[in-house]
């Protein structure tokens, strides 16, 4: 906990860009109105950044890394202990951020908290865990030397949802195996996405240049912070739509770029006949409506099987309604706002559309301000729009099947590939089910939204490109380099 209770020594001045190290005032016209969804109140107005600051974080990054790629595993591994000890320190300050600014609820800022902890920590070992090989050859003296080096430059541009932990996912294990990091958060959250965390890093005495933090409009810096020729991997959480285009910049530019991609999902929650109802119900409700359904894992389409259909539905409706909804700094308030007016409108467009196509609407709510309380539809087919696209509020659909073939089938029904649950009292039954599901994650017996810092996170198809966490992000943020070594001389041709 936090031994700052008072926060007479909170961070300050989240009205500055953090650029080679410094903090300076953002030197575009526009400004960043950062605003509490939940009670609208104004949290900090940032003056945002120019193309010509992103260049001079770039500048700063490219020159820090190479100093930085030269330091010991033991150096690198001791700036991750020192920032999960600052993050244990200020545990109550960042919960607060998180729950002002991003909405979260207090339940979901702790989990959230304990994430972004966890990655630092696994990321603490990532210097040690990098290692090369030697491979034999088919040339006499020769002996071939395979090397794993820090990639360089990577640019993370991260989302709104869960801000402090899809960022610290990027940059912790970034910077542990020795690259720089130049890091656009999302407008919605520049404090818990971004500047946050900057101070965070400095307090733990990371070098200057090797963490910048620009807060700037899509329009003058989206694309360049892409375009750039500094970054060697762009590190993307986010939409589809976007995730598209930035493989486009990344691919078709004149600079050619490697990508981590973690873009949307529609994940299937699958409740087979032999399932104990009662815990299904109690994960359908805690995987769909944590964080009011804005997590690219959370559940988007509850499918049971028929015989079980009606009995589910009438439990789930029934536990639904015993959820808190509203003020998110409130202990046992389960669903808080939605980030913005733009994502609610969104939902009303969602719920009138669901209406439209014939989907049963058996729980609603009156919509105040930002917060949309949870909205059930039964009755769903797998055409409708509920079940082919990401909802990303308190909305869903429960689809019947008719057994479980019908019912591995809709799970596979969508472009999307990221988490996905089936529950079943069958263990080896669940997994072989969960092995018939085309995506990157599948849980047996418990929601989809999981993430653990030592096992492989992303997705298949639209869902994105890479993995995150543990030995599989090793991958992604280092470079392969083949060295060969001649020993005695050999003989060519001509």
């Amino acid at each position: 906990m936090s031994t700052n209770d008072n926060n007479s020594n909170a961070y300050s001045d989240f009205h500055l860009q953090f650029i080679g190290g410094e903090w300076q005032k953002g030197k575009d016209d526009s400004i960043n109105t950062n605003t509490n969804p939940y009670n609208g109140d104004t949290l900090v107005e940032i003056q945002q950044a120019t193309k010509d600051q992103l260049n001079e974080a770039y500048d700063a990054a490219s020159q820090a890394q190479a100093e930085w790629a030269k330091t010991t595993p033991a150096e690198r591994a001791a700036i991750m202990y020192k920032v999960v000890s600052i993050l244990d320190q200020r545990q109550d300050e960042i919960v607060d951020w998180l729950i002002k600014e991003s909405g979260s609820t207090r339940i979901k800022a702790m989990v959230e908290f304990g994430a972004t902890r966890a990655i630092t920590l696994e990321a603490a070992t990532f210097p040690n865990r990098v290692h090369g090989e030697i491979r034999s050859s088919n040339t006499p003296g020769k002996e071939n030397f395979i090397y794993r080096e820090p990639i360089g430059v990577v640019a993370v541009i991260s989302p709104w949802n869960f801000p402090l932990h899809l960022t610290q996912r990027s940059i912790a294990p970034a910077l542990a195996l020795g690259n720089a990091v130049v890091l656009k958060p999302a407008s919605d959250t520049p404090v818990t996405g971004g500047l946050l965390l900057a101070k965070v890093f400095e307090e733990a005495g990371l070098p200057k240049g090797l963490l910048n933090v620009v807060v700037g409009s899509g329009s003058e810096i989206g694309d360049a912070i892409v375009e750039h020729k500094a970054p060697s991997l762009v590190s993307f959480t986010g939409s589809t739509s976007v995730g598209k285009h930035i493989g486009e910049l990344a691919n078709g530019g004149e600079y050619i770029k490697q990508v981590a991609l973690e873009l949307g999902g529609n994940s299937p929650f699958v409740v087979l006949k032999d399932a104990d109802i009662e815990q299904a119900v109690k994960a359908a409700a805690f995987g769909k409506f944590l964080h009011q359904g804005q997590i690219c894992i959370a559940i988007n389409r509850v499918i049971v099987e028929d015989e079980i259909y009606d009995d589910f539905v009438e439990r789930f409706l029934a536990h639904v309604k015993t959820l808190n909804v509203g003020d998110p700094s409130k202990q046992d308030t389960a669903v808080g706002p939605i980030i913005n007016e733009k994502q609610v409108k969104s939902l009303k467009e969602k719920i009138a559309k669901a209406q439209e196509e014939g989907a049963k609407m058996i729980l609603s709510g009156e919509i105040e301000g930002q917060v949309v309380p949870p909205h059930i539809f039964t009755e769903v087919t797998r055409e409708m729009d509920l079940s082919c696209n990401e909802v990303f509020g308190p909305l869903v659909g429960i689809i019947r099947a008719k057994d479980e073939d019908d019912a591995l089938s809709i799970a596979n029904d969508s472009m999307y590939g990221l988490s996905s649950a089936v529950f079943t009292a069958d263990m080896q039954k669940g997994l072989r089910f969960a092995r018939g599901i085309r995506a990157g994650m599948t849980h047996i017996n418990d929601i989809s939204v999981n993430d653990e810092s030592n096992t492989p996170f992303g997705g298949e198809k639209n869902s994105g490109i890479g993995r995150f966490n543990g030995e599989w992000v090793l991958e992604e943020f280092t470079r392969t380099h083949w060295i060969s070594m001649q020993n005695e001389p050999r003989q060519y041709p001509f």
